[in-house]
Order: structure tokens, then C-alpha cells, then sequence
């Protein structure tokens, strides 16, 4: 798909992964919705690449359908879902204070997986709406899974749950919105450079990359990002789940 010319949301696109992936999208020529929390941070990267910056929470229908009909309103039809927000927090089920809260789990489930859905759901059904292009496509969705969702660790139950309900929600979807000629896929990574890993302290950095079997650092967001692209512009990509983690597999811990 060519998306020069088109619109494409990103959510969690005020750091990280997502910015990564708005900066590679606006570089093709796209017009970029930068869905996120962080208001000073979205509209600082919305100002760089002179796109529109919607305040959201992805978990929340109300925050996420009146984002979406802004989006639509200023900047027109999605041709691009890329879903990036994302939230991980380290729990052991039972731990030193007891069994963990079911607070925490169901916040991680809703942010990740159910937050995903909804921005999935909501840009589904305008893109459902558009006309298609010269090869019947009417949109892409690209979700964030993580190689946690096949081999999570010790302390990510929620986490690795969360991501695994993205990887089992992909192939579903891209077969039911096959009639729509929309695209559904979901990208796995391992370890990258993200501001959550930004703060550790270098030798830990290095510890971690080292891990990785090739090539043995962590990733980079515009390695992400270039994935993405891939996918919008492999027109035959469709209902697959790809791992992005230089031969990484987790141990227990």
C-alpha cells in the first residue's frame, strides 16, 4: 500500500517505538495522528512532523471514539492503524504480600490487549467506510505483541497474557476484515531501546544485549519502525505475527 498522501494513526507515539514508527510513516509521505497520554511529549513530535497530536486512553471507549473522530475530523480517513501503546509492570502471582491485586493484572489486560481492540475496532469501521484503492485495500492494522506472549518470564503473567491476547487476536481479525480489504498484523519484539531500558544503567544495557545471539545488542525504534513499513507496502502481508528480536528466546528468569 501507498500511503503517501494518507492518513495513519499511531497510538503510544509520544515516545519510543511509536515515535519511531510516526517519524517513518510521515517520511512516506503520510499524514500522522499522534495518539497518546502525554500531552507536552505527543504534541511536541505531532509539531515536528507537522501532524495532529489526540490526547487518549486507549482502554477507554468514550476517550478512544472521540480521539478517533477528531483525528478523522482534521486529518481525514485512516489508511494506517499502528497500535503502540503499551504498559509493563513486573508481578509475581504470589508473591512476598500475598497473591497479586487483580487490579493490576486487569489494568495491564486493558491498556495492552483491550486498548488495542478498541483502537483496532473504531479504525476498522472508517476505514470499512473509504473508498478502496486500485488494489481493493482499504487500510492496515499493525499491532504490538512481544516475544513475552511465547516465552514471558517469571513476573510477567499479566504482561505476557496481555501480549498473548494480541498475537491470538490477529490471524481472527484479518480474516474478518478480509471483505473490507483491511490488513492485520502484529509485530513481536524482544528487547529494545525504549525509554523504560534508556533508564537503566549502561552495564545492565549491556548485559541484556548481550543476551541477544545476533546481532547481541538491543534494539533499535527504527528498526521497529522499518518493519512496519514493510508491512504497509507487502500488499500479500496479511493475518501473521513477526517476531523482531535477533534470535531471542527468554529464559525463566
Amino acid at each position: 500500500m501507498d500511503i503517501s498522501g494518507r492518513t495513519a494513526f499511531v497510538t503510544g507515539a509520544a515516545s519510543g517505538l511509536g515515535t519511531a514508527t510516526a517519524q517513518a510513516l510521515a517520511a512516506l509521505g503520510a499524514r500522522v495522528a499522534i495518539f497518546d497520554r502525554n500531552a507536552e511529549l505527543g504534541e511536541a513530535v505531532a509539531r515536528q512532523l507537522g501532524g495532529q497530536f489526540l490526547a487518549v486512553d486507549v482502554a477507554d471507549a468514550a476517550s478512544a471514539e472521540a480521539a478517533v473522530d477528531a483525528a478523522i475530523a482534521a486529518l481525514g480517513t485512516p489508511a494506517v492503524l499502528v497500535n503502540c501503546a503499551g504498559i509493563g509492570t513486573a508481578a509475581r502471582i504470589v508473591g512476598r504480600d500475598g497473591p497479586m491485586p487483580l487490579d493490576a493484572f486487569s489494568r495491564i489486560i486493558n491498556v495492552n490487549l483491550v486498548g488495542s481492540f478498541n483502537m483496532m475496532r473504531l479504525t476498522a469501521h472508517a476505514m470499512s467506510l473509504a473508498t478502496p484503492d486500485s488494489t481493493g485495500q482499504r487500510g492496515v492494522i499493525i499491532s504490538t505483541a512481544s516475544a513475552a506472549a511465547f516465552d514471558g518470564q517469571i513476573g510477567q503473567a499479566a504482561y505476557a497474557a496481555s501480549k498473548g491476547g494480541v498475537v491470538a487476536l490477529t490471524l481472527p481479525a484479518a480474516r474478518e476484515l478480509a471483505r473490507f480489504g483491511i490488513r492485520v498484523l502484529a509485530i513481536a519484539p524482544g528487547l529494545f531501546l525504549t525509554p523504560l531500558l534508556e533508564g537503566l544503567p549502561q552495564q545492565v544495557q549491556d548485559s541484556l544485549g548481550a543476551s541477544i545471539p545476533h546481532p547481541a545488542r538491543l534494539g533499535r525504534p527504527d528498526e521497529f519502525a522499518a518493519l512496519v513499513r514493510s508491512m504497509v507496502e507487502n500488499d500479500y502481508l496479511n493475518g501473521e505475527v513477526v517476531r523482531l528480536d535477533g534470535a531471542l528466546r527468554m529464559a525463566a528468569k
